[in-house]
C-alpha cells in the first residue's frame, strides 16, 4: 500500500456556540472561542489517500487531481469563509475541528473515490487549527 498526501492551507472564521445553552455557559465552555462577533484560524489541512500504483501509470492518483478536487470540493468552499455562516456541509453543526474534520471527509471521500475510479481512497485526514492544535481523521 501506497500513501499520497498533499498539504494545503487556508483561512475561515468561526465561533463555537451552543444556541440552546446561555452566553454565561458558552462562554465557560468554549471561552474565547464563543465570541460572538467569530475569530478566525489559519487552517492547515493534510490530505492523505491510499492505494496500489496503477499498472500503467505508476500512480496511486494523479497529484493535479487530487489538488483540484481539494481546491473545487473543499478550498472554494470555506478559505476566507465564515464556517457558521458561509459554508452549506457545515449547515447546523458545530463547527469544532472534531465536526469540521468529519464533514471534510464526507465532502473529499467520494471524489477521490470517482477521479482515481476507485483505485484510490481516502486514507487520513489532518487538520491543524492553530500551530499546536490539530485532529486526525480515518473515516471510522
Amino acid at each position: 500500500m501506497v500513501y499520497l498526501s498533499k498539504d494545503v492551507s487556508f483561512c475561515s472564521a468561526h465561533k463555537l456556540y451552543n444556541d440552546k445553552w446561555s452566553k454565561e455557559v458558552n462562554e465557560e465552555i468554549f471561552g474565547k472561542c464563543a465570541n460572538e462577533h467569530f475569530h478566525g484560524h489559519n487552517y492547515d489541512l493534510t490530505v492523505t489517500v491510499k492505494g496500489e500504483p496503477h499498472p500503467e501509470t505508476g500512480m496511486v492518483m494523479n497529484f493535479r487531481d487530487l489538488k483540484r478536487i481539494i481546491k473545487q470540493e473543499l478550498l472554494a468552499k470555506v478559505d476566507h469563509k465564515n464556517l457558521n455562516v458561509d459554508v452549506d456541509f457545515l449547515e447546523g453543526k458545530m463547527t469544532t475541528a472534531e465536526v469540521f474534520i468529519k464533514a471534510i471527509w464526507e465532502v473529499l471521500a467520494p471524489k477521490v473515490a470517482e477521479a482515481s475510479e476507485g483505485h484510490a481512497e481516502l486514507h487520513k485526514l489532518k487538520l491543524y487549527e492553530t500551530r499546536t492544535s490539530y485532529a486526525e481523521y480515518y473515516g471510522e
